[in-house]
């Protein structure tokens, strides 16, 4: 296999503490907004990350002036004339999809193709086209998959999106995100509805209300959003991300080990630290930091289900899987919205978890087993963090290739995780 491998040893107890990172999930869509505006946006707490470098690749080739020291990211778009996003970077990420709503509501004109990403189901963006429709857009693909969007014309020959109410068909994150970014420059007043509450939803519009949109209602199924005529550059810090914050703790509860995790938002993580309880996980929580505590008896087996927020999210449930390999009797993992998350299992399975994938998207899990050492596959971000977990959690050496999944959602991981005291090498 190509590419950069970790190589991991583990069975060690880990200790001290770990920082959690700016959210990825709340810095591509802030990264989007700021097409909006044609002056600077100062951006602080952004993820040293592939995805995030993917985006401001593609923001590069639009016309964009960057400077990305550490965390700190300024971006200045007021030179972009171009509303027709490079193919080759749009292909290798999925959050690119964010990009048709900022650039059809700057330009009135979008051409990109599909985006990419994660190979975990079909991920259709169909609910984002319907609400461009909705919107007063035409919406064409091609042959070659390729999106041809405009906006429609107001009697000045202007394109310009019109408000509308807007039902969504389904209530995804990146659509509610997309449409909210298309409409706080439309003509008139836009209501979404059957919307996600992620808080990178609720972090977009604190953003775009910054820059002088008018939303009301994020964090709640229903938003309305008044166009107005231009917004400014403004100063943001994206939140830390919930998603690793629980991966983390995962990684601990599952090592039986003793550390701090640092800035946090314990409100965000609410599904995961009562189920965690329920399993028996051993936990100190802060207003900003979490601490995992070794167990006084054997993890219990569970039932644990992705959902909506607040709900338990798809990214923060394949950790679970490992931890459902040293829990006695039998566990199930429901991935409820992605139809082909389930392939990190077999990875397990190599390491000698007793583990059946009853369908596209169910398993059950036996345990305690003991894992030991094997040679991994990294399938995505999240699969790929579950391996490392379980990794660690073994005895003996384990390979984990494909490292650049790693890469493209956290920053920096094999540094931080030796800072606990982890063995783990990149080669």
């Amino acid at each position: 296999m190509d590419g950069e491998k970790f190589i991991i040893r583990g069975g060690k107890k880990l200790s001290g503490e770990i920082r959690v990172q700016g959210s990825k999930n709340a810095a591509l869509p802030v990264l989007a907004a700021t097409l909006l505006v044609q002056e600077t946006c100062s951006l602080s707490n952004i993820p040293l990350i592939r995805d995030v470098g993917t985006i401001l690749e593609i923001f590069k080739s639009l016309g964009s002036k960057i400077t990305w020291t550490s965390g700190d990211l300024t971006i200045d778009n007021s030179d972009i004339s171009n509303f027709a996003p490079q193919s080759d970077y749009v292909r290798l990420l999925r959050g690119s999809v964010l990009l048709l709503g900022p650039l059809l509501a700057r330009f009135g004109e979008v051409l990109m193709p599909y985006p990419g990403g994660d190979a975990i189901g079909a991920r259709s963006i169909d609910s984002h086209l319907e609400g461009f429709r909705a919107l007063g857009a035409d919406v064409s693909v091609g042959e070659d998959h390729f999106l041809k969007i405009k906006a429609p014309r107001l009697a000045s020959g202007k394109p310009k999106l019109i408000g509308a109410k807007i039902v969504l068909s389904e209530s995804s994150v990146t659509t509610t995100e997309n449409l909210m970014l298309a409409a706080v420059l439309a003509e008139g007043e836009t209501r979404l509805r059957l919307c996600a509450a992620e808080p990178h939803v609720q972090n977009l519009a604190l953003f775009l209300n910054k820059m002088g949109a008018k939303i009301n209602g994020a964090g709640t199924p229903s938003i309305d959003i008044k166009g107005v005529v231009r917004l400014k550059g403004v100063e943001h810090k994206i939140i830390s991300d919930s998603d690793e914050a629980m991966n983390l703790t995962l990684l601990g509860a599952a090592s039986r080990s003793d550390f701090y995790i640092r800035d946090i938002n314990p409100d965000f993580l609410e599904a995961g630290i009562q189920k965690l309880k329920e399993i028996g996980v051993a936990l100190e929580i802060g207003n900003d930091f979490l601490r995992l505590k070794p167990p006084s008896s054997i993890y219990q087996s569970f039932k644990i289900q992705s959902g909506l927020y607040p709900k338990l999210l798809t990214d923060q449930i394949p950790p679970f899987s490992v931890l459902a390999t040293q829990a006695q009797g039998t566990s199930l993992i429901h991935e409820w919205m992605y139809e082909g998350r389930l392939g990190y299992i077999n990875e397990l399975i190599k390491m000698g978890a007793n583990a059946v994938i009853m369908d596209p998207h169910r398993a059950l899990i036996v345990g305690p087993t003991p894992f030991h050492g094997a040679e991994l596959k990294s399938l995505d971000v999240r699969a790929g963090m579950t391996s490392i977990i379980a990794a660690l959690v073994a005895e003996g050496e384990s390979i984990l290739y494909d490292a650049f999944n790693i890469d493209r959602g956290f920053e920096k991981l094999d540094e931080r995780l030796r800072k606990l005291g982890a063995d783990i090498t990149r080669m």
